[in-house]
């Protein structure tokens, strides 16, 4: 496919394309974080410190364990850490296998046909930049994993089309979806944990329980996600973000092309010898033929009607991480079609995981050194001390925030504030189920300050995370300001 050739490929930059505030902005935080930022796996060794500091300085202790060792409080700063390292060795698998297969299914050749068509809508760096922000948003709120490999692999094959793309921003925009609105998606951990008895603790119950008249312990999905005003909160921080997407574009000689950057962009639909070409033992035909391929998805496409059927309430009730993984990876089967092409895909999709399996232990020891000590109360203490019901989605928001730079794993995360998140809100009267929404809202904006969930997306662009955390930074700063207006003023109308 021949590249598309615009004006921001010549070196002198034309009036109409000179940066405005907000471009030259990004340009220095870029230049900041491509100087002065760590790489990713740096991000949790000062975090680990970080935490490890405020909680001596709070009044933790620093060694202790409680005689019970099933409790989950009563720790010293360092027996937490030890307990809470291995704490996430289920969902780090969960998460390893759900980027795999995201990849295996983005790669397939039907989804390959579908990115190098949309690759070819955007046609100068500023529609495309913007257009890849919108589709990272949409493709997240579906499926956050799917987002994060599709939208990186739609991001190189824009950058290979259209000429004088800055390869960092359009880098920051494939991830943008993880940084706005994902939580609040049909994959947002939160909402799905609160609507299903399976997936809320009974501790979480127990105070939904006694804010509502009906005695439930469950918030369903239409007081959460499907609320109007959670919808409305959600378009708007969309229309933010691509709005500051296209504002924030460097064009011209300001712009870095992959080139530039030293990364070789190959098409996606490169020519490649057909299976039945290729020479095989008899003994190969069971990889080469796709009828084991449609009996495990005729298999697993069984099991999921049943699984969806039996769950109580809501049929959506019954999305959770192992759920997602084997719809992407019956998915991914039946759009490779025959087992070797599978089996291929994983082997390359399985390095764009390594950064997950290296720092999601130490990312477990930073969650224990929040969950099982005071350290949790602590600060939330300070939030509500500090609130009315007018003020306090705002400052849960800051919060969740917060706490997600340290702490970025939605699902976990909702365990620790979930309970004197709803008691707070209980006691100021504020809407429980509009909680859920703020806290998605708040926790998904962290994810553009820390690099865990960039991963992924930069395993697949070839770039490091000081290369796109200063356009993540400005469009925090424009999309962040923009959730705690909206969660305050939507608040005022349930």
């Amino acid at each position: 496919m021949a590249e598309r050739t615009t004006n921001a490929s010549s070196g002198a930059q034309a009036p109409s394309e000179r940066e405005n505030f907000l471009a030259r902005a990004a340009l220095r935080f870029t230049a900041f974080t491509e100087r002065w930022l760590p790489d990713s796996f740096g991000f949790v060794l000062v975090g680990t410190f970080v935490v490890f500091a405020l909680g001596l300085a709070t009044g933790e202790p620093l060694l202790g364990r409680p005689e019970d060792a099933q409790a989950t409080r009563g720790y010293g700063m360092v027996d937490a850490w030890g307990k809470g390292f291995w704490s996430l060795i289920q969902f780090t698998l969960q998460m390893a296998m759900i980027i795999i297969g995201g990849y295996a299914v983005a790669v397939s050749r039907p989804m390959a046909r579908l990115i190098a068509w949309l690759a070819t809508i955007p046609r100068t760096p500023r529609t495309a930049i913007a257009f890849t922000a919108a589709i990272s948003m949409i493709t997240a709120y579906l499926n956050w994993a799917f987002s994060l490999v599709f939208t990186a692999i739609l991001a190189k094959e824009i950058a290979r089309l259209v000429r004088g793309v800055d390869y960092r921003a359009i880098g920051a925009m494939a991830f943008l979806g993880l940084g706005t609105v994902w939580a609040q998606g049909l994959s947002g951990s939160a909402a799905l944990q609160v609507a299903s008895a399976e997936s809320s603790p009974k501790a979480v119950q127990e105070v939904i329980a006694a804010g509502r008249g009906d005695g439930s312990g469950l918030i369903p999905l239409t007081e959460t996600i499907f609320l109007w005003q959670g919808i409305a909160a959600t378009l708007v921080v969309f229309v933010v973000a691509v709005l500051t997407a296209w504002f924030i574009t460097p064009t011209g000689s300001r712009a870095k092309t992959a080139e530039d950057l030293g990364i070789t962009l190959r098409p996606l639909l490169e020519t490649t010898q057909d299976d039945a070409a290729t020479k095989r033992r008899p003994g190969d035909w069971l990889e080469h033929s796709p009828l084991f391929t449609v009996l495990l998805f005729l298999l697993g496409l069984w099991y999921l009607v049943r699984h969806f059927a039996s769950a109580e309430g809501h049929p959506l009730n019954a999305l959770d991480l192992n759920t997602i993984n084997l719809i992407l990876i019956l998915l991914a089967l039946l759009l490779h079609w025959r087992p070797a092409r599978m089996a291929a895909a994983v082997r390359d999709g399985a390095p764009a995981a390594s950064g997950v399996l290296l720092q999601f232990p130490f990312y477990g020891g930073i969650f224990g050194m929040i969950a099982y000590t005071g350290l949790t109360s602590t600060i939330a203490g300070w939030l509500v001390n500090a609130s009315n019901a007018f003020l306090y989605p705002a400052l849960i928001g800051i919060y969740s925030c917060v706490l997600g730079v340290f702490v970025p794993s939605g699902g976990s995360k909702w365990v620790i504030e979930a309970p004197y998140v709803i008691d707070a809100a209980n006691q100021l009267g504020v809407h429980q189920g509009w909680m859920v929404v703020v806290y998605d809202l708040g926790e998904a904006s962290a994810n553009l300050l820390q690099p865990f969930w960039m991963l992924p997306t930069l395993a697949i662009l070839g770039l490091k995370a000081r290369d796109i955390m200063g356009y993540t930074f400005a469009l925090f700063l424009a999309c962040f300001p923009t959730v705690l207006v909206a969660v305050t003023l939507f608040a005022q109308t349930l």
